[in-house]
């Protein structure tokens, strides 16, 4: 009986963990091993601006580590992420919106209805702007199975 216990138990587990590990994936883009490739999230929302953060107030969130330029910077992001992240886990929205990848520029950001939107370059924002409405609805749409493709 034991022996049965055992194998049941590992086929159970067999068949759980592909579905746990999609269960919360590392969607962020990090380029140089950090998310907004190192840039202040919260910043974009207090300041307005795109503020450098700082390694000595990083956290890992998400399977990304993110940098703060103050603590209390990190503090507001710790108790609500989803508030500050960026959507599409800050990849192109543009791109995002079109169903493929493309890495999001920190400096090329917008926010629009409480939500941070990175672009491939000021170029693509000026695309992304155009018909916003709708370019999110279709990113909205292929986030984040454009990831798998």
């Amino acid at each position: 009986m034991p022996v049965r216990r055992t194998v049941l138990a590992c086929a159970l587990a067999a068949l759980l963990l592909p579905a746990a590990l999609r269960a919360d994936p590392a969607l962020f883009n990090a380029p140089g091993g950090a998310a907004l490739g190192g840039h202040d999230p919260v910043a974009y929302f207090t300041e307005g601006r795109a503020v450098p953060g700082d390694p000595e107030h990083a956290l890992m969130w998400k399977g990304a580590e993110w940098h703060f330029s103050s603590a209390a910077n990190r503090e507001a992001f710790e108790a609500d992420p989803f508030a500050y992240a960026p959507k599409y886990g800050g990849y192109c929205a543009y791109a995002m919106s079109r169903g493929y990848v493309a890495p999001g520029d920190p400096s090329a950001w917008h926010i629009e209805d409480g939500a941070l939107y990175l672009n491939y370059n000021r170029d693509v924002r000026a695309l992304w702007a155009s018909e916003m409405a709708a370019r999110i609805d279709n990113a909205d749409a292929h986030w984040p199975d454009a990831l798998r493709e």
